[in-house]
């Protein structure tokens, strides 16, 4: 060190060897924001030379949209702070956009004084792609997952929507039935037509009647003109029967009456109608124990249950939640504007081990709900209900006098999770080498 000193221009010489040998660009600025060293991976990412950037101000190499609102090497001067991971894009030479992540500090003298400032950047360029791929990958219709159950769901999903075949969608509320009626629709030979919904819990019996079927004028008290219902709306396309296993009984035998016959009847109507139309149902009930206690007719579920896709529920296939929190973090900075760069590890831990009752849905309104209240570039924890309930015991697993999992809830974990350390550890809420020594503690007793 002591020779570095007496020899400052070899000290140069060996810094600028170091910097050149980083794979992040970095480069440095005076005080009025002009270029003073610019590395080699700085030239490999904006396409200009050193000898073009130096002395240029930073604005007129990078190019980007926040240089004069909010770039952070200004950012960082005026409060004396660091700005950390900073994603933003600039234009390349070649006027192409690129995204980076960018950190910026003040750069200061020998005696603490600040001379200007200093920034790190690295490409994004090939990790945007790679999340494309992986989104495309495990992205269909708007459904995404990589959970093998409902890949196979995908699968299939062009097969079953290419016949004709009745289908009954059963899973959980939140699940995201309808999106799969959806595609179901949009890859069938009907994708043309319309595709109508009908909620068959969110009317009264009459008011359901009408709405599926149509009324003619005078059927009932309130009707003044005819009334063209779901089914008919629906010719030539497809009908979405959403929770079908709230229909009433006297409603099943006149759908049953659509699905052998193709014949339905509007209220007040003297004559049948032909229905030229797809059905698709859904339900979240277990409509075999209906059958059997007498709810539901055993004629109209041999109808509708021709092909039975199982929407498997969001705890089960835990792989899923960080795609999901990325794709709805997207969405939400679309809708509403804003360029929120990801979670807190703490609000990402509280995110990952969420049972989610509510299914996708419900990690949507989550997140929809974060995006809104959060005015940082990381949405907190503390933007997150229920963030102090992500131990064990708050969700209801049960512990053994050691404070660990017993060694049923673990054997049943990792059933659940097919063998996947990762993912029961996730669940529990600790770290997968904690799990292990569980397991091992458990395997010697």
């Amino acid at each position: 060190m002591t020779g570095m000193n007496k020899n400052p221009c070899k000290h140069l010489e060996h810094l600028s060897t170091i910097l050149d040998s980083v794979a992040d660009g970095v480069f440095t600025v005076d005080e009025d924001m002009r270029i003073t060293w610019f590395n080699r991976a700085a030239e490999v990412i904006t396409g200009f030379s050193r000898a073009e950037a130096l002395g240029q101000s930073c604005c007129e190499i990078f190019r980007s949209s926040v240089c004069f609102t909010h770039c952070p090497l200004r950012e960082a001067l005026a409060s004396d702070c660091d700005v950390v991971n900073r994603e933003v894009d600039i234009l390349d030479r070649n006027n192409r956009e690129m995204p980076i992540s960018v950190s910026a500090s003040v750069l200061r003298d020998g005696d603490g004084r600040p001379v200007g400032g200093v920034e790190t950047f690295r490409d994004l360029s090939q990790l945007q792609a790679l999340k494309k791929e992986v989104e495309a990958r495990y992205s269909f219709h708007d459904l995404v997952s990589r959970h093998p159950a409902m890949r196979r769901l995908f699968d299939v999903l062009p097969d079953v929507a290419a016949s004709a075949a009745t289908v009954l969608l059963q899973g959980e509320s939140g699940t995201g039935k309808e999106l799969f009626a959806r595609a179901l629709h949009d890859l069938s030979p009907r994708k043309d037509g319309p595709l109508v919904v009908v909620n068959c819990g969110a009317l009264p019996e009459q008011l359901l009647e009408a709405e599926i079927f149509g009324a003619r004028r005078g059927a009932y008290t309130g009707a003044v003109e005819d009334r063209p219902g779901r089914l008919q709306q629906a010719e030539k396309g497809t009908l979405f029967l959403d929770e079908i296993g709230d229909l009433p009984l006297s409603l099943q035998v006149k759908l049953l009456r659509v699905l052998e016959n193709r014949e339905y009847q509007p209220l007040g109507a003297k004559q049948s109608r032909k229905a030229d139309v797809r059905f698709v149902t859904a339900t979240h009930r277990d409509l075999e124990a209906m059958v059997e206690e007498g709810s539901f007719r055993r004629d109209l579920f041999f109808r509708i249950n021709v092909v039975n896709l199982k929407i498997s529920p969001l705890r089960e296939r835990g792989e899923d939640i960080p795609l999901l929190l990325e794709m709805a973090l997207d969405r939400f900075n679309r809708t509403y504007g804003k360029k929120i760069r990801g979670f807190s590890p703490e609000a990402l831990a509280v995110l990952l081990n969420h049972s989610y009752p509510g299914n996708v849905r419900e990690l949507l309104n989550l997140v929809e709900r974060a995006v809104i209240l959060c005015r940082d570039e990381t949405i907190g924890a503390e933007l997150l209900p229920g963030a102090n309930e992500t131990s064990p015991q708050s969700r209801g697993l049960a512990l053994s006098p050691s404070g660990r999992p017993t060694a049923d809830m673990l054997e049943k974990l990792l059933q659940r999770h097919g063998g996947n350390r990762t993912l029961a550890a996730r669940e529990l809420g600790v770290n997968r080498t904690t799990l292990w020594r569980w397991l091992k503690q458990m395997r010697a007793e």
